[in-house]
């Protein structure tokens, strides 16, 4: 098997704005001399600009919706090496020289084009044509028609989810990039990061408390 250098990779972005679509959870009524008969109230339905990535395309999105809608996991800054022969994309654990291997964020996002040449930003156009995205991609599922995961800070309101369902590639990145020689990344092929773990298909039941990565 022979492997074609270069595969360009994008870095992630580290969510910039966590939306909590969580609504209108009122406070119990304090006790008083006299009982109280209050009507619960209903928790008001999210607003259309909420849920954008329900109701628009890629290509109709803002540059701030474009940057939200990254779930930050990660998995696209992993080093990848593609077979000459039949085009098939190979992960490795090793990732992008700024990939901050704890966390799963770029290290200098604003910046990463400039350090990182071969470092990809993402477009509708490419995001359609790019084999390399995971298939658990933000953009790729919008791109396809599909739903946000459960676990996406869209949908749950909290950039700890993508650490919760085991997502993130953050404590799992074994090197960077500039500790293994173009040569050895061969060795170094790993199949998680084109899967998801059990928790993370799981639709989440409302009041389940969640699983810290690994467990």
């Amino acid at each position: 098997m022979r492997f074609r250098d270069g595969i360009a990779v994008q870095c992630a972005a580290e969510c910039l704005t966590q939306m909590s679509i969580l609504n209108g959870v009122t406070s119990p009524p304090q006790p008083t001399s006299e009982p109280q008969m209050d009507t619960p109230t209903p928790p008001k339905p999210p607003c259309p600009e909420d849920l954008f990535w329900k109701n628009k395309t890629l290509e109709q999105m803002s540059d701030s919706e474009w940057e939200r809608l990254c779930d930050g996991c990660g998995r696209c800054c992993l080093e990848k090496l593609e077979d000459e022969e039949s085009g098939k994309i190979y992960f490795t654990h090793v990732g992008c020289r700024l990939l901050d291997a704890d966390s799963g964020a770029c290290k200098d996002y604003l910046n990463r084009s400039a350090r990182v040449p071969d470092c990809v930003r993402l477009t509708s156009p490419n995001v359609r044509a790019i084999t390399w995205l995971p298939p658990s991609c933000a953009y790729r599922l919008v791109a396809e028609g599909r739903d946000l995961y459960w676990w996406h800070p869209l949908v749950s309101g909290s950039a700890e989810t993508v650490h919760d369902a085991g997502v993130s590639v953050g404590g799992r990145v074994e090197a960077s990039e500039e500790a293994i020689p173009l040569a050895e990344l061969e060795d170094h092929i790993v199949r998680w990061p084109v899967l998801l773990p059990k928790r993370a298909r799981q639709r989440r039941t409302a009041g389940r408390p969640a699983k810290k990565a690994g467990s």
